[in-house]
This record gives C-alpha cells, structure tokens and sequence, in this order.
C-alpha cells in the first residue's frame, strides 16, 4: 500500500513542487506514494471564502478560523497522524522522518498569517513540526521538506538502502566527507585511504571523521552521541 500524504492549504497549486521531481518525483510516478492538496477556502461557508479573521484580544495579521479548518480536516479522508507545520512545533529529526515513514500516511496542515486558532489545535489534536528556528510565510514550504525527508526513507525509493546508514543523523553523527574522480584537482588530493582499497581501514577513516566533524561543528550531536555510547 502507497504511503498517502495529504496536504491542507490555501495554495493546493504549490504541491507536489520540487516533490514532483529527483527521488521523490520519480517515486511518486512509480505510486511509491501518493500526494494530494486540498484547497481550505474551498470548506468556508461563505460566497467569499473567507478563512481567516482578526485576533481576539487585538494584534497584527489575521488567524485562520477554527470552524473553517476543522470542516476541512473532519471531510478530508487520510491515513495516520494530522500534523501542522509550526515554528513553535517539535524540531524534525531524522529520527522523526523515519517514525512517519514507517505509518501508513499523514495529514499536514500548513498555516499561513499570524496562525491558526489555538481550539483547532486541541480538538482535532494536531501535532505541531517545526523544520527550523526561523519564521516562513506559510507551511507550504515546511511541509515539502518534511515529506521529502520522509519519501527518501519509504521502501523501495532509494537505490542502494546501505546508503541511508552513513548519512547525517542516522546514529547521532554528522556524514564523513566525500570525493570522486579526479584524484587530483587544484593542487588537493583524495586522501590516500580511499584509494587504498583496506575496506576496514577506509571503514574505520569514515567514523572517525564523522566523530571529528560531529565534534567539531555539532558539540550538541556529539553531546548526546556521547551520552548514548557511554
């Protein structure tokens, strides 16, 4: 069964985007998964359309209204968890990525203006993702990252699933550094390991990079690494 994702925005046009295309494109013409986004102006009520309004108690910007996005989520058939992408949400992890990956699909929301109604929120028990600590213009674009972090993993996307092992993230390490051909390019060379064909010793080359990286640019990931391996 195809891993079904089902998006609630008021850009449905923006969708599948980049998702359309690489891996995820190629996986989605294969019916490896299935994308669907739906239009939440088309569940208001009025000749308008109207989906959003004032903030109670004053502010800038207009919020999205509860009755209007919860019409949209209680007729939208989906599989799995309904998340809403949100600065304040908890942070995407890869770890995340592959709990979603291994269910059967997921609805996400993406907001736009100020928010949306805290009520929706609780009543329908959206599960707030953040992709990052910085302000979009709306989820749209957060929701492509999640779901293309989440496609790559579903079975049968990637080629060579050993691939996924070494990436970033994977056990808590950031990724060791790559080369290719040629051997030598402006005056710099691959580093003798890799060519030396010691599949141990190349192996070992690799972890301690990735420890040596992690160290470096993430004392954070090598705080929690640590702490994991005793």
């Amino acid at each position: 069964m195809a891993f079904n994702a089902t998006i609630l925005t008021l850009f449905p046009e923006m969708f599948p985007g980049p998702l359309g295309h690489s891996l995820a494109g190629r996986a989605l013409r294969d019916g490896l998964w299935q994308c669907e986004a739906r239009d939440i102006r088309s569940f208001a009520a009025d000749r308008h359309r109207t989906v959003d309004d004032h903030p109670a108690g004053g502010g800038v910007g207009m919020v999205l209204k509860p009755d209007i996005l919860a019409r949209a989520i209680d007729t939208t058939p989906h599989d799995g968890p309904r998340l809403l992408m949100s600065p304040r949400g908890k942070p995407l992890t890869q770890e995340l990525a592959g709990q979603l990956a291994g269910g059967a699909g997921l609805l996400i929301v993406c907001g736009r203006f100020e928010g949306v109604d805290e009520r929706v929120i609780t009543a329908r028990g959206l599960r707030e993702v953040s992709i990052g600590d910085y302000i979009l213009s709306g989820g749209e674009p957060a929701a492509m990252v999640l779901l293309d972090a989440i496609v790559r993993l579903l079975p049968g996307v990637m080629g060579k699933l050993e691939s996924a092992a070494e990436e970033s993230f994977s056990d808590g390490l950031l990724e060791h550094p790559h080369y290719t051909k040629p051997n030598s390019w402006e005056g710099l060379e691959i580093p003798e390991i890799l060519l030396s064909g010691d599949h141990k010793a190349i192996a070992r080359w690799k972890h301690e990079q990735r420890q040596a990286l992690t160290r470096s640019r993430r004392p954070d990931l090598w705080a929690k690494y640590r702490g994991g391996t005793g």
